[in-house]
């Protein structure tokens, strides 16, 4: 018998694997980890209720949510730009996920920095804070105005995590970007600008001396197994080291709704992966 998985939450402590019911399991650099996956991925329901079906959710998509509750879920979303009489304060941010890559984004004040960390991004800095609506219009000057993106693909912040710049390259590359984002006047007088300082998040990560992932899990299947070491952990991803020795990553955005029970960390992997060069692999070459 297993636990259902909720997914990666980032807390002051660091990353967490949450399971439905509110248990939590450390995730910490360097702990042998090994699940394995039972029955079928369930919907995990929508706004903190279950979903009434128990839907079924196809196994290698990052929403674990059926048609009807993934609807329900966006109606009320900052990200759909459905929620625009939300009263709290609101904050601008740019986040830095390796060389090139620079992205803007919002988040709610009351979360400190846990959007960031859930992003992966390895260096941010705030850029202003205000009202909702302020720091929508706020994102969309830097991102037409100075052709910063709001989206970074995954697969983009995966290669980049291995062999990083030295942190003071990571944040004059943010930092550059700062300057043009508060040369753009027009949105000071609705959103308070706030001055740069950079925060890193590659020690918290575990991302110093990091190999270069040779594959990522696909999706779970019944009786799959993922196991091996952590070598890092940041925004959903878990980078693990297998007992052949290559670097697999598992985004846990892909476990969510599935029963895991445990399996022994050097145990071989056994669920399809894909090669970060593209090319698909069967189960068991790890």
């Amino acid at each position: 018998m297993g636990w259902r998985c909720a997914g990666v939450r980032w807390g002051k402590d660091g990353a967490v694997l949450r399971w439905e019911g509110g248990r939590e399991s450390a995730l910490g650099v360097g702990r042998a980890l090994g699940f394995r996956a039972v029955g079928e991925r369930r919907c995990v329901g929508a706004r903190g209720h279950a979903c009434a079906r128990r839907a079924v959710v196809a196994a290698g998509v990052t929403n674990p949510r059926c048609g009807e509750c993934a609807r329900l879920e966006r109606a009320h979303s900052v990200a759909a730009d459905t929620a625009v009489d939300d009263p709290r304060t609101y904050r601008v941010y740019l986040a830095w996920f390796g060389p090139g890559m620079v992205k803007v984004g919002i988040t709610a004040e009351e979360r400190g920095s846990a959007r960031l960390l859930e992003q992966g991004a390895v260096v941010f800095s705030w850029l202003g804070r205000g009202p909702l609506m302020a720091a929508r219009r706020t994102e969309e000057v830097v991102r037409a105005a100075l052709g910063v993106p709001d989206r970074i693909p995954y697969a983009a912040k995966r290669a980049a995590r291995a062999g990083l710049p030295p942190a003071p390259e990571r944040a004059a590359e943010v930092a550059a970007v700062h300057r043009r984002a508060r040369g753009r006047r027009e949105w000071a007088d609705t959103l308070q600008p706030l001055e740069f300082e950079a925060v890193d998040h590659a020690e918290v990560f575990g991302l110093q001396g990091l190999a270069p992932a040779d594959a990522v899990v696909r999706e779970l299947v019944d009786g799959g197994v993922v196991a091996g070491t952590l070598a890092a952990v940041a925004g959903p991803d878990l980078h693990l080291e297998t007992v052949g020795g290559s670097m697999v990553v598992c985004d846990t955005r892909v476990a969510v709704g599935w029963e895991l029970a445990g399996a022994d960390a050097r145990s071989a992997l056994t669920v399809p992966v894909e090669s970060t060069g593209g090319q698909d692999r069967q189960e068991g070459l790890f």
